[in-house]
């Protein structure tokens, strides 16, 4: 269930491995060393028999059945600041399919015996430091442990990988303040993780429009990281499709434009020969002629496929462009920086100036060059965008890859699961281990 809809995914949208989850397979191998002590601690019917507990004075450690023991579970993160969760839906799919225990082949699911709380996907936790006794549990689940002893390894492995993703790319949103942010990190990871990334995307954008009143769609680069929401992959021009005709931009757009249905926008990839600013002015110079050809033949249909939507900057890091001007400093000379953003926007603006147009096509010429919109890649994260933004540096949207896949530092978002408490003849007492204490959250909600 996300906050925006209420709806929670299940496992129609999964598809999980759920005979092998059963197993154990995709579980750390210790939680399996566990389930499988515990199992046979019940059936000897072993009752604790130690001398050292941590049970309250006054509470008996008599008669109590450590394989069968009742256990109250929390999942957190300590990221510092603020994460937006992602991954609860799954994790609770999880638990639902693949709770309960193993009679010969036979597998008895028990999950309808688990007390279960969440939040929703697209809630937020704030920690100002990352103090596990201060957390924000997202997840609570009272019940057997060994009958979900198995599932602490991917259900942590879900909200890890998710929660990351949606709380980079909202801090990358913020960042760009209302800019659009394309999603450009698929390259970068196993193509299984596409789908799971794209919805914690998408739901990254819905969070950040909620909370600043914005109407951003989300952009995807694969139709995979659209599966779990509906969306469908976009993009622009490869560089090897400019290789492929011989290094004319110009050429390779018309082709596209020509080809494709108009709905798919036409983003001019620039930086193939290094000149920016040439290959821009050669692939607006182009389309315009065709799009003005048709629109005074009266084909206003097909005038829209020559309509150029933008051109994309990604010029590398290790590369000053040839329009701009050496300064010795590597930060300002090289890759795309803002003086090369500066650039284009003047000379987009400007080129419809050196066009020989009748009167009654002057306004619409340069409405069509201020139109084009600069789009901004390589290298690019919350700190270089926020300083372009400061510098009021004129890109329009923001390409961002292997940035929101980080996980380090600041953005360490790693979740945990503790046992917080245990039900010793049927009280619920407290039993988590030094550092730890059992938190609650305003946002969850009993699940079932």
């Amino acid at each position: 269930m996300s906050i925006f809809d209420n709806i929670r995914l299940t496992n129609e949208t999964f598809k999980l491995d759920i005979d092998r989850m059963r197993r154990g397979w995709y579980s750390d191998k210790y939680f399996e060393n566990i389930n499988r002590m515990l199992i046979a601690l019940s059936k000897e019917g072993y009752t604790y028999s130690g001398e050292h507990h941590n049970l309250p004075a006054g509470v008996s450690a008599e008669n109590i059945s450590v394989g069968d023991i009742e256990v109250e579970m929390q999942w957190f993160t300590r990221r510092v600041g603020t994460t937006v969760i992602v991954g609860v839906d799954k994790s609770l799919e999880m638990l639902r399919h693949c709770t309960g225990y193993w009679e010969n082949e036979r597998f008895i699911e028990t999950a309808d015996k688990l007390e279960v709380w969440a939040v929703q996907d697209g809630d937020v936790t704030e920690s100002p430091d990352g103090n596990p006794m201060n957390v924000q549990p997202v997840i609570r689940v009272r019940g057997r442990y060994r009958d979900f002893a198995l599932l602490e390894t991917p259900t942590l492995g879900i909200l890890t990988r998710s929660s990351r993703v949606s709380s980079n790319v909202y801090e990358t949103l913020t960042a760009a303040r209302g800019k659009p942010v394309l999603f450009f990190p698929a390259r970068f990871d196993l193509h299984e993780v596409q789908a799971s990334d794209g919805y914690a995307y998408n739901i990254a954008v819905q969070r950040f429009n909620m909370d600043y009143s914005q109407k951003l769609g989300p952009f995807v680069s694969t139709d995979a990281q659209g599966d779990w929401w509906g969306g469908a992959g976009g993009g622009t021009v490869a560089h090897a499709a400019i290789a492929s005709f011989l290094g004319d931009t110009a050429e390779a757009m018309m082709e596209f434009s020509r080809i494709l249905p108009a709905h798919i926008p036409r983003i001019a990839l620039v930086d193939f020969n290094n000149d920016s600013v040439r290959d821009s002015l050669r692939a607006l110079n182009a389309l315009f002629a065709k799009y003005r050809e048709l629109v005074d033949a009266g084909n206003k249909e097909e005038a829209e496929k020559y309509k150029l939507y933008g051109v994309r900057l990604d010029t590398s890091g290790t590369l000053r462009d040839v329009s701009v001007l050496p300064l010795g400093d590597p930060s300002l000379d090289l890759g795309v920086n803002p003086r090369l953003v500066f650039n284009i926007r003047q000379a987009l603006d400007s080129e419809s100036e050196n066009w020989n147009l009748p009167e009654d096509w002057k306004e619409a010429a340069r409405e069509y060059c201020h139109n084009v919109k600069i789009v901004v890649s390589g290298g690019f994260n919350p700190e270089k965008i926020r300083r372009f933004e400061k510098l009021g540096v004129p890109a329009d949207i923001y390409a961002v890859g292997s940035y929101l896949f980080s996980n380090n530092g600041a953005t360490a978002s790693d979740f945990t699961a503790d046992v917080v408490r245990v039900k010793i003849h049927g009280e619920w007492l407290d039993m988590p281990k030094v550092g730890r204490r059992p938190r609650d959250n305003a946002n969850m909600e009993r699940v079932w």
